[in-house]
């Protein structure tokens, strides 16, 4: 039975755009089918040390993977494309994030599921309202949309307007 799915990819570190691409091939080959993508967005790095913007999008998905052995094949993915991990935070040739593995919550050593951070994270959220706005947060019930309102709510004089998707009135 195959997990609906959703990955959050990034890359600062080379041809990003190419590795973005690369990173959707290869996960392709080893058990992610990838059913809906997001626009690929430019974003600023958040914490670690100074570094170049991001590329970021967001993939949804079937697998028929564990939640671990979809986390193996991630990891295998970044390893291909180059990924060396230094300093957290750090510049990197891709980043391959779960964020949401069906409803499935998970807090083991190694895996966390839905991912411990994206509710915080603007460069996911905006990328995964664009393909699913009424996935709802298994732990936190909001949608992808009502977070990006929730967080820009506290910043004044941007002139932005997230219009309601009507999922969480």
């Amino acid at each position: 039975m195959a997990a609906a799915v959703y990955l959050g990819l990034g890359s600062n570190l080379g041809d990003r755009a190419a590795a973005l691409g690369r990173a959707r091939v290869l996960l392709q080959g080893r058990g992610f089918e990838t059913l809906s993508r997001s626009s690929t967005w430019l974003t600023e790095p958040v914490g670690g040390p100074p570094q170049g913007w991001f590329l970021n999008e967001v993939l949804g998905g079937e697998t028929a993977l564990s939640p671990e052995e979809l986390l193996a094949a991630c990891l295998a993915t970044e390893k291909e494309l180059g990924r060396v991990r230094g300093e957290r935070f750090g510049p990197r040739t891709i980043d391959i994030d779960i964020l949401f593995y069906g409803d499935l919550r998970r807090d083991s050593p190694g895996l966390v599921l839905p991912h411990p951070r994206l509710h915080e994270r603007l460069f996911v959220l905006a990328p995964l309202a664009e393909i699913a706005p009424r996935l709802r947060h298994p732990v936190l019930g909001l949608t992808a949309a009502s977070r990006i309102r929730l967080r820009l709510s506290s910043v004044r004089g941007l002139g932005i307007s997230m219009g309601s998707d009507g999922a969480d009135e």
